[in-house]
């Protein structure tokens, strides 16, 4: 599951935990190179509705902690438009209630799969998304959850291609290395350079424990920052 931030533009954050805002916008290009296009969420939120269901809120992302749920949820003219409601008496809910009602979160997050998407110069157009979850989030908070998310799945898979002698091809390297917001250029030098000789090497005969290295480099190298 990838996540991205947008800003939270809440309104009418009621005593009883009742909200609006977007969670996401059309349009903009953000800090991967990426923008959502008018409709991706369309056929995910049919699907939800067909089957009475509707995506998570989560608190910063953390499936052990559901705080509300959204109403909800439609495409207008400028993205992906909520009503949300925490659920009051859950502690993680009343400590996000009061935390939004003076102003200290700074995002919604959305958390979905990738279905369609096409290049578009040096951006990637989103076409289809699947809407798994919105979680109201700091951003601090959850660029630390993001990069801890792409160490455990994507990082995991990474160490697994390359103790069974598939390394994963450098555009998906680069992938993570954008997932976990490192800038397009920094990542394009650093799997284009760095690890297509690593992998080249490999194939001629590099030791395990050189594998090793360029692993638990990479691992340190998306560590979180505190």
């Amino acid at each position: 599951m990838k996540t991205k931030d947008f800003a939270l533009e809440v309104k009418n954050l009621s005593d009883d935990g009742t909200f609006e805002g977007y969670g996401s916008i059309f349009g903009n290009v953000d800090s991967y190179g990426e923008v959502v296009e008018a409709g991706a969420f369309s056929k995910s939120l049919a699907r939800h509705a067909k089957a009475k269901t509707s995506p998570l809120m989560l608190w910063q992302h953390n499936p052990d902690y559901p705080i509300g749920v959204w109403e909800s949820l439609e495409e207008d003219s400028k993205g992906l438009f909520g009503r949300g409601r925490l659920l009051k008496g859950v502690q993680k809910a009343d400590e996000a209630h009061i935390i939004m009602k003076n102003g200290a979160i700074r995002g919604l997050s959305i958390g979905y799969r990738e279905l369609r998407a096409q290049p578009d110069g040096n951006n990637r157009t989103l076409l289809e998304l699947d809407l798994m979850e919105i979680s109201p989030v700091t951003f601090p908070a959850n660029d630390k959850a993001r990069i801890t998310a792409v160490k455990s799945e994507r990082m995991e898979e990474f160490a697994r291609r390359l103790r069974d002698g598939e390394p994963m091809p450098v555009k998906e390297f680069e992938d993570i290395l954008r997932e976990a917001g490192v800038p397009k250029a920094m990542a394009v030098q650093i799997a284009s350079v760095g690890y297509a000789k690593a992998i080249r090497s490999e194939s001629e005969g590099v030791k395990a424990n050189d594998l090793a290295n360029l692993r638990n480099a990479v691992s340190a190298f998306l560590q979180p920052r505190t």
